[in-house]
């Protein structure tokens, strides 16, 4: 009886394991402007805060979803970054701090385009620093068709509009 427990036992932590490393691979945002300096790739930023409710719902529906993550793992660079984090942060040489009047970290402001608003999923195309942020809760299919726009590079020739009147999504 006792080995079965132990073979049990080890059975259920190796799915335990292989479960908890399944998933998005999350990157600081200075791994990930490193990594885009040796391979160029687009950036997406899964901006949040810890009391928002649709960025917890967004983290268990559309970021645990295996279409999503193994799509953004093998094309994109993905970040998540607290609004409200305290600490320094440096990106492409600008140092940005904590703003205690709004209450966010001044990156928040750039990454958003001003406008905080909770989650905002924020992309950056490969080989620029210009930040396409798209504002609240995307369900998978919703940001399949973000995503691809950029992690195909579309976005270099068609304008999203067009592209979204001839995109089919699977997930």
């Amino acid at each position: 009886m006792p080995k079965i427990i132990l073979w049990i036992s080890l059975f259920l932590f190796g799915q335990t394991t292989y479960a908890q490393s399944a998933g998005m691979k999350w990157m600081t945002l200075a791994e990930a402007e490193a990594a885009a300096a040796k391979d160029p790739r687009p950036i997406l930023i899964d901006l949040y805060t810890e009391w928002c409710g649709w960025c917890k719902v967004m983290d268990k529906k559309t970021y645990k979803n295996k279409n999503v993550f193994d799509y953004l793992n093998g094309k994109f660079y993905a970040v998540k970054l607290d609004a409200e984090s305290k600490g320094s942060l440096q990106w492409k040489g600008k140092s940005y701090a904590y703003n205690s009047q709004y209450k966010v970290n001044e990156i928040a402001f750039f990454l958003a385009g001003g406008q905080l608003s909770f989650p905002t999923t924020v992309i950056i195309p490969a080989g620029t620093n210009d930040p396409q942020p798209i504002p609240g809760f995307l369900e998978p299919k919703d940001l399949e068709q973000v995503v691809k726009y950029f992690g195909e590079g579309a976005y270099k020739v068609q304008q999203f509009p067009a592209y979204q009147r001839g995109f089919k999504g699977n997930w």
